[in-house]
């Protein structure tokens, strides 16, 4: 991997650790997302920085060694004074903390903190983990998120994506140089951590993992799953997530509690650990209108679970329709019925099978490793060249 960038400064001192400092919009994101960088960058010996706006997992990235630093960041808003403060914030903090490389995930940190790094004359690693709600409805937010996408990416040093479609989408519309970009898979998934289960799961149990909202299309989940129970009642539909989060497509706990109310969905709150329940379903699905690459379809496929996903960015990344899962249209619950119902004909042997090969396309082309092995490379390509 060639790495370029104008402010790739002599900064990699030989007298002291190397110093990283990793930035996200949630301590939770860094936590579940970039958990494996952080423990192999420790075992080298690293000083590791987490800059995010504090929550319950701030105290567990203290106790594996991490400085957990808070900053302010309006995630559900555009109140232009927030989030100027949010980028002063950056640069009094990074030209105090004085890091050898800064890498920014999620949008608002890969913006501002982007802005503020470069200033200072930091190399920065970004990761384009999604693009949000602001690419899904072509809006006046859509033009104001890519021109400060193209006033702070033309300045990093490498940035990564996690599907093809998104690197396309912001070299089409010419918002960095393709020079310093490059793929990469996901945030990678544990696969010794995510293992497949010993049983066959019942048949008909569906779940989907994923923060409650309009966007990953959880309500076409839940009428989907109204027109499968009036021809296969015995099916079971769940939701594993949280609900009324700080994000303008929550789904309200209202709505919620009258679909579990009228019992065509079961709610099953909120875990750190997703595998329980994961092992329980015979199929994971993921109605998303768009994604970066999804964690929740990797730890799924890693488990030999069969997918249903939407052919949308990110999802048809992992799956591979017929062989690990099916793809059907966004926003469309009538398609993704359809689909739960042929996965459904599908014989005992049809769906192992399908599961094994969901497994090995996680071990063989999202395994963590791959992405720690890439962040790397960037690391000691930078050493080197200074």
């Amino acid at each position: 991997m060639q790495v370029h960038g104008r402010h790739i400064v002599s900064i990699f001192l030989e007298s002291r650790l190397l110093r990283i400092l990793i930035s996200s919009n949630t301590a939770w994101y860094i936590w579940n997302f970039r958990l494996g960088f952080i423990k192999e960058a420790l075992k080298r010996n690293a000083e590791i920085f987490v800059l995010a706006p504090q929550d319950e997992y701030a105290d567990k990235l203290k106790v594996i060694g991490c400085n957990v630093l808070d900053i302010k960041i309006d995630n559900k808003g555009n109140n232009l004074y927030r989030d100027l403060t949010t980028f002063f914030s950056y640069y009094r903090i990074i030209k105090r903390v004085n890091p050898d490389v800064v890498f920014l995930n999620t949008i608002k940190p890969v913006i501002y903190g982007t802005m503020a790094a470069s200033m200072l004359a930091k190399p920065i690693v970004n990761t384009i983990t999604g693009l949000g709600t602001a690419f899904i409805k072509d809006t006046w937010l859509t033009r104001i998120v890519e021109f400060l996408y193209s006033m702070s990416l033309k300045r990093s040093t490498h940035v990564f994506f996690q599907n093809p479609d998104d690197k396309a989408l912001f070299l089409k519309k010419r918002l960095l140089e393709p020079c310093n970009t490059s793929l990469m898979p996901g945030s990678g998934v544990n696969i010794d951590t995510f293992r497949p289960a010993t049983n066959l799961a019942e048949k008909g149990v569906f779940i989907l993992v994923a923060r409650l909202l309009a966007d990953k299309g959880v309500r076409e989940f839940v009428e989907a799953a109204r027109l499968v129970k009036d021809r296969f009642p015995e099916c079971r539909f769940q939701l594993l997530g949280p609900v009324e989060v700080e994000n303008r497509t929550a789904i309200s706990k209202d709505e919620l509690d009258l679909w579990v109310k009228t019992g065509v969905i079961e709610y099953l709150g909120v875990t750190d650990d997703v595998r329980p329940y994961m092992n329980k379903a015979s199929c994971v699905v993921l109605p998303s209108y768009r994604e970066g690459l999804p964690r929740t379809l990797l730890e799924a496929g890693a488990m030999s679970k069969p997918l249903i996903a939407t052919d949308v960015p990110g999802c048809r990344v992992v799956v591979r329709h017929g062989i690990n899962g099916f793809l059907c249209k966004d926003r469309n619950a009538i398609d993704l019925r359809d689909k739960i119902i042929d996965f459904l004909s599908l014989t005992d042997k049809e769906r192992f099978e399908m599961g094994a090969l969901a497994r090995d396309i996680v071990v063989n082309e999202f395994s963590e490793r791959i992405v720690v092995h890439n962040y790397f490379e960037i690391i000691d390509n930078l050493r080197s060249s200074n």
